[in-house]
């Protein structure tokens, strides 16, 4: 799949340093898959939460922080939708 907007990542990442290894793992997760469904996203990453039809929230750093991706399965694009901690996203959320 191709990830929109890599930079987001890498500026997070040197923004919150702890972040930098997880989120190489997890682009090279996305970029080497060739995900159809969210069916093949839980089978790859059982922790990731499905929201809906083309969402997933994924943990960070032992669940620190928390990924919001967007999925087009048809185009293989994946949109990084959030990427924060636990309260960023409890306040973005609510």
């Amino acid at each position: 799949m191709r990830l929109i907007a890599r930079n987001v990542l890498l500026a997070y990442a040197r923004a919150h340093p702890e972040t930098a290894i997880p989120l190489e793992r997890w682009y090279r997760l996305v970029k080497a898959a060739n995900w159809t469904s969210m069916d093949d996203i839980r089978q790859v990453a059982p922790k990731a939460k499905i929201l809906n039809r083309d969402r997933a929230r994924f943990e960070v750093v032992g669940g620190n922080y928390r990924l919001i991706a967007a999925f087009n399965f048809r185009r293989q694009v994946v949109f990084v939708k959030f990427i924060g901690t636990h309260a960023e996203y409890d306040a973005d959320v609510l």
